[in-house]
């Protein structure tokens, strides 16, 4: 048996990955992330109502709309679908917008802002059943029309 340094760390790496404490420790690492992307989602909501207020600065609003826009957009720097690159340009460029949003936006107008992103956060979310209902029809009807048109070929 080889029980040199090398074999002795890689024992040591198999036993702590298959530990309930490593385990343990990996949904810590997970529940840290889902923790600060709330809180990343909760400041995103504070900047757009800081952007709406008339008393920020037009750089400041500048910024957050576009801060807002690359949080919103489905299109990214580096696409999703790439491993682990993928989420990266999320992951430090919403940070680093809203950072420079902390600096720029006056104090008081974010503390106001934070205090309306709380409360509508904590109220209950309203269906709108409507929009829902006008969306599956709008499908529903260009599901039609394709199969419609591709029995005109077939």
């Amino acid at each position: 048996m080889d029980f040199s340094l090398l074999g002795a760390c890689r024992f040591r790496f198999a036993v702590e990955a298959s530990s309930p404490l490593c385990y343990y420790h990996k949904v810590q690492i997970i529940e840290k992330w889902k923790q600060s992307a709330g809180r990343i989602k909760q400041e995103l909501h504070a900047v757009y109502f800081a952007c709406r207020d008339p008393r920020t600065p037009w750089y400041a609003k500048a910024l957050g709309v576009c801060v807002i826009g690359y949080a919103l957009s489905p299109i990214d720097l580096i696409p999703d679908p790439i491993p682990i690159l993928g989420y990266v340009d999320d992951l430090m460029l919403l940070p680093l917008g809203i950072a420079a949003l902390r600096k720029l936006i006056p104090p008081a107008i974010l503390d106001e802002c934070r205090r309306k992103a709380g409360e509508a956060s904590s109220r209950p979310k309203r269906r709108n059943w409507i929009a829902a209902g006008v969306i599956i029809t709008i499908w529903t009807v260009l599901i039609a029309l394709a199969f419609i048109w591709l029995g005109k070929f077939l």
